[in-house]
């Protein structure tokens, strides 16, 4: 007798199969480069292994397993709760398949156009006299928890009000500008930081933040380094830094298309 006759395998089995990879798949990218992924390997190692003593009726060992297994469940919610909150935020939102344009949402009225050009050239500006500015641009998700943890605004997006934010002497500047449909929704408002290890470490809280917010939701970001002056953008955890106010220009645009596609 074969190993092969303890298992059935048919055509629902296949499919289980591919949806169980693309299930751990995506949570292995939400792990990916954190402090998590040890355990989520190691917790994905032992589950693997008490399917297999089942599969062929090692039942000691596949009871011993099975139990720890049963407290696992507990284990895996008290030590991935970041990353569980951002994968059911992604099946929310539906996420997993929105971004590679398998389907669409409508999302309530049609926004207007972004004003590309008043955040370049504000940009612009606080690279040349080197001013600190983190500036979020929300998406499908109207980021009202962090608003609500600056100073509403809510004022049209304009370069003296820019200016007057991030000016170092301004009360709001340390902090984060949230804008939404052309608007500066509030200010100095509190970002999670990434907790991604790989992180570069010369680069400090404003990157770290918007690294994390852009990892969380599907706003983008741009960051104005207040020691160099160097402009970067940062989407979904990802920084592309030393931007030339062309290449701003250029993400910006490509968002701004996304969007209104």
């Amino acid at each position: 007798m074969s190993f092969l006759d303890f298992i059935e395998f048919n055509f629902i089995s296949i499919i289980d199969i591919v949806l169980v990879a693309i299930l751990m798949y995506q949570l292995y990218k939400l792990v990916r480069g954190t402090v998590a992924i040890n355990i989520f390997i190691g917790l994905t190692t032992i589950y693997l292994l008490w399917k297999l003593v089942s599969a062929i009726h090692m039942e000691l060992l596949s009871e011993i397993l099975g139990q720890f297994i049963g407290v696992g469940v507990l284990i895996l919610v008290i030590v991935f709760q970041q990353e569980l909150r951002k994968f059911l935020i992604m099946i929310g939102k539906a996420r997993l398949i929105k971004n590679n344009g398998f389907f669409k949402f409508n999302i309530g009225d049609e926004q207007e156009a972004l004003d590309i050009e008043t955040l370049c050239k504000s940009c612009q500006d606080f690279s040349k006299n080197k001013t600190g500015a983190l500036i979020v641009i929300t998406h499908a998700d109207d980021l009202a928890f962090f608003s609500e943890s600056g100073v509403e605004i809510n004022a049209k997006i304009t370069i003296p009000l820019l200016k007057s934010i991030f000016y170092k002497n301004s009360p709001l500047h340390d902090g984060a500008v949230i804008v939404r449909d052309n608007k500066v929704i509030a200010a100095r408002c509190v970002l999670p930081v990434t907790n991604n290890t790989d992180f570069p470490s010369h680069l400090g809280m404003r990157h770290r933040a918007a690294a994390g917010i852009s990892e969380d939701t599907d706003a983008v970001v741009i960051i104005v380094s207040e020691q160099s002056g160097e402009i970067s953008f940062a989407k979904e955890g990802n920084l592309h830094n030393q931007c030339s106010i062309e290449k701003l220009e250029k993400l910006l645009r490509f968002e701004a298309d996304k969007l209104n596609a």
